[in-house]
């Protein structure tokens, strides 16, 4: 079964042109599967039954886990077996009559305006990790693009001239995203000085680097984010993901309209994008309550 598996994961990758996160994340949720019916006797992927997939999604709902993970790991499954099937390895898909278990779909949590302010100024300017900081994180408030896509940004992928930036998002699709003139700014008080000095005379083609002579790390900005929303008083969780839904709730709620923020943030599907609209109806449900003689 390790060895459809890892057919599969080749296939997402090489044809299918999916992002090494998501071919990780497909394969985890596979394996999971793939381990609990082994442990049920089953040795051969053919011996899979629909009996096994509903215990399955059973036993991770009495794990505990959210209906959306539960719904995720689903979905990846069931590619797999549609996978087999057209590779001719089994003849009936055994997931074919499990639906994806219904859940109301979370609101992204958003920063307000003022709670990004003190985020941006969090970082200390007279360091050079703080100058780079700055400079991380404006970009993304800018931009709204993903923490994968922002320390996958290369120096020839900027132009500040002109005030944009080249960015690489999922299945190597790349778009053009305006910086603004405090990303711009920022940007350019890090390469003036700082960048150099984490190289220490090395080189590297990405933008954003280490003390290390290194890019920066998904992993390592996450910790950077965290500890400086400590520091910077917020008392909620902030991830990168956190700017990303800000920029576009921000943009929406000043007027933009919902194609714009689509085309910025790279959904394939406007269907995606439109959860800002809701964010944007809850924030007028509160203020009516809030501010209403008769809530």
């Amino acid at each position: 079964m390790k060895l459809h598996l890892d057919s599969f994961i080749t296939h997402l990758s090489v044809i299918k042109g999916r992002s090494k996160n998501t071919s990780e994340s497909y394969e985890r949720d596979i394996s999971k599967f793939l381990n609990f019916v082994r442990k049920q006797g089953i040795e051969n992927i053919e011996q899979v039954q629909y009996s096994h997939v509903l215990e399955f999604l059973y036993r991770l709902s009495a794990d505990g886990l959210k209906p959306s993970t539960i719904s995720r790991s689903l979905s990846s499954v069931k590619q797999f077996f549609k996978f087999l099937i057209i590779e001719k390895v089994v003849e009936k898909d055994p997931t074919f009559l499990i639906k994806n278990p219904k859940s109301k779909q979370a609101l992204p949590r958003v920063l307000s305006v003022e709670e990004i302010e003190k985020l941006l100024e969090a970082p200390e300017p007279t360091v050079r990790e703080g100058t780079r900081d700055r400079a991380m994180f404006e970009v993304l408030y800018a931009t709204g693009i993903r923490v994968s896509e922002l320390v996958g940004l290369k120096l020839n992928s900027v132009n500040l001239e002109m005030g944009f930036v080249i960015v690489e998002g999922k299945g190597s699709k790349e778009r053009i995203v305006p910086l603004g003139g405090k990303a711009q700014s920022s940007i350019g008080d890090y390469l003036a000085g700082s960048r150099q000095s984490l190289l220490k005379g090395g080189h590297c083609d990405y933008l954003f680097v280490t003390g290390r002579r290194k890019k920066m790390t998904r992993q390592g900005f996450w910790k950077l984010i965290k500890n400086y929303a400590l520091k910077a008083g917020i008392g909620k969780a902030v991830t990168p993901h956190t700017l990303r839904h800000s920029f576009a709730t921000h943009l929406l709620e000043r007027g933009a309209d919902l194609r714009t923020i689509q085309l910025m943030l790279g959904h394939s599907d406007i269907s995606t994008t439109q959860i800002y609209t809701h964010i944007d109806k809850e924030r007028l449900k509160e203020i009516h309550r809030r501010h209403h003689p008769r809530p």
